[in-house]
Parts: structure tokens; sequence; C-alpha cells
């Protein structure tokens, strides 16, 4: 608690900037202004990479500005608070949310849904809700990434874009609840509302599908089928809770085709965890007629769009999306860090490696290799 520094001070630090779209990022010293009213400045601490990083920093992401510090999942610890922030304090061990729960708007207000609306225009935008930046680089202000930019010693958050969390959690392993593991978790639990004894099918089987195998073993279901290209990822997928895993480079037939024989009819649940338009509607369309669930996690390229026969949903099929996981972002991520603590969750599973924040653009060719699940980042 000692050294906390005024609120006035601009703080100068380490972060990884995208100058542009298909560069690699770039270390660099950034100031990073006090944070204003209703913000909170968060010393980050660890930090993990996403696929939706990498999405933006590809160009693709038609809400990508640039430069920008890039980042969603983080973890860290409070080192200042703006005027009105009542809720945190200096020193508080937090996650940056890129879902925020301002708990006042129609959208927090109502129990279907978790996507707050409160600053999502700014947001959007890479600024902060007053229209500004906190980041500036070299004399030039620098974009904000989904609220968080985790990808620097330092940011500035809104208030209702953080939540405090146990002290005694390890930071460099809870960084990863604050996207891709409650993302999977949550579609399984709250968006699929998988049943006991249940039949599901995972199209995907990175960090989030690995999370919704998590999910769907949690909820009691008795068959959970891994289906990826890469059969390197099936023994981690079985080690979470598949009970089979299936590639479909391995059949002639489409694999929807596939799955509807080998479970009599189709899955009860299946979700798609890669983007894919294709592999979305060979989800849907491998689902039990009457009654089964689809749910769409990935996030497909800007445009794109999905088609079916609308004959699979009128004979009874259900096609869902999640935003992560469904969880109501501030009052749900300090619960899945109590249940990491307990053990009831697996979050040290999913970290393949542990590199230097320096070393961010290598955690980046981890990914895109297929060589990592996820890489932790540590400053």
């Amino acid at each position: 608690m000692q050294n906390i520094k005024p609120v006035t001070e601009v703080i100068k630090c380490k972060a990884a900037v995208a100058w542009e779209a298909g560069k690699p990022l770039s270390i660099e010293e950034v100031e990073v202004a006090p944070p204003k009213a209703h913000e909170v400045r968060i010393k980050i601490v660890a930090t993990a990479v996403c696929h939706t990083d990498a999405y933006t920093l590809s160009g693709a992401d038609p809400e990508g500005c640039f430069p920008v510090i890039l980042g969603h999942e983080g973890a860290g610890v409070v080192e200042s608070v703006g005027e009105g922030v009542t809720k945190l304090k200096p020193g508080d061990t937090v996650i940056p949310l890129y879902v925020p729960q301002c708990g006042e708007c129609k959208f927090c207000l109502n129990p279907k849904t978790n996507l707050c609306q409160k600053i999502r225009v700014t947001q959007g935008k890479g600024l902060m809700p007053d229209g500004t930046s906190r980041f500036t680089c070299k004399g030039k202000p620098v974009y904000h990434f989904m609220g968080t930019s985790t990808f620097s010693q330092y940011t500035v958050v809104a208030d209702i874009s953080v939540t405090k969390v146990d002290a005694a959690a390890p930071l460099d392993k809870i960084c990863l609840l604050g996207c891709g593991i409650s993302t999977g978790y949550g579609a399984a639990i709250n968006t699929a509302k998988v049943e006991p004894g249940s039949t599901c099918a995972v199209f995907g089987l990175g960090g989030v599908g690995l999370a919704v195998i998590m999910g769907c073993k949690v909820a009691g279901a008795s068959r959970i089928i891994g289906v990826d290209l890469n059969k390197d990822k099936f023994a981690k997928a079985k080690e979470f809770g598949a009970t089979e895993c299936i590639n479909p480079k391995d059949f002639s037939k489409p694999i929807q085709e596939v799955l509807v024989e080998m479970t009599d009819g189709g899955v009860d649940y299946s979700f798609e965890c890669i983007g894919n338009v294709g592999v979305m509607r060979a989800a849907l369309e491998a689902c039990h007629k009457g009654w089964g669930v689809s749910v769409i996690v990935g996030v497909a390229a800007a445009g794109q769009e999905i088609s079916t026969r609308p004959f699979q949903l009128v004979t009874g099929r259900t096609w869902k999306g999640t935003a992560f996981g469904g969880w109501k972002s501030v009052e749900s991520v300090p619960n899945l860090v109590a249940e990491y603590m307990a053990k009831k969750i697996k979050v040290n599973e999913f970290i393949t490696h542990n590199l230097p924040f320096d070393k961010i653009n290598e955690a980046f060719e981890l990914m895109h290799t297929g060589k990592s699940i996820r890489t932790v980042l540590k400053f």
C-alpha cells in the first residue's frame, strides 16, 4: 500500500503497441495518464494472448483502429482511482473486463443477457467513456482496446470494466478468466444449459473449446465428442473431459452426417469454437431433431453470414450465440476465481507457455502455429 503515487501523475511504462495492421507489435515506452472520474488505473502483472487480439491485429476487425494497445486477458493491482470510484481502492487485486457491468442499463437489469451497453459506443471506437485516450507514445495518442488494453504495464479502465477478486489468487493464472476460459465454460453452463446425461459435440479444441468441454463435464454430460482437424489436440481434450475425438479429414462424408450416425440422430448440444461459418452450419446440423441446441462461440470475420435450410430449425433445433459465456461480469468473475481456488474448475492446465512480456510476438507465433493453448506473459 505504500508508495502510492498521487493521482495527478503520468506514469511512463512498457507496452506493446500495434502501430498498424498486419505488423508485429512493438515494445515501446508509453505515457499512461491518471484516471479521470469513474476510472481506475491498474498495474498489470500478467496477461495472455487470445485469438481476438490476433483478429484485430490482422486488420479484419471492422472496429480495429491503430495505433492501439491490444490485450484483454489480464490481471493486476489497482494503482490509483479517479473521482467517484467507491468499490475499488489502491492495492486491490483485479481483473479488467471487456464486457462491463454498470448495473443500471436495461441490459444489466435484464437477467437474460450480460451485454451491458453503457460504454459500448466509445469502447468500440478505442476510447474511454469521455471520448479520449489515456495512452500516448512518441507524442501521439494511442487507442484503447476492448476497454482493457492489458498489453501495457499500466492501463486505465472504466470502473464498470473491472472487478475485485481474491488477493490470494495467482495473477499469472487468473488472468485467463478475463476471456477464454470464462467464455467457453459459460457457453456450456449458462447459454446451452447442458443437462446431466446429455451428448455434446465441441468443434475446435483450442482454449475456448477445452473450456466448453470442461463446462459440459461439470454439467454432467455423459458423452462429449471433440472435433478438430489437428489430431495433436485430442489428448489434451480428453484430459479436460472429452470422451472421444474425431477428425473431419478422416471421413468422406460431411462431419454432421458422421455425428448424426454416431449419436443415433444427433447430439443434444453442439458448440462452434472456431469462427468458421461453414463449421457453424455443420454444428447446427449435427444436433438432434426436436431438441438439439447449437451455440456459436467463435467470432467470424466481418461481413460473413451463416446459412442453413430453414427446415433444420422448423424441425426443432435451436441456434444460439454467446458472448463472454453469458456471465454478468463484475459479479460473476470473482465467483469463477473462487471456483478455481476451490479446484472446481481448471485454469493452470490451459497454460502451455510462460514468457517475459518482451517476447509477446513469440506468443502470437505459438498461437498461430497451434503450438500453444495459452501463453502467459509476465511484466
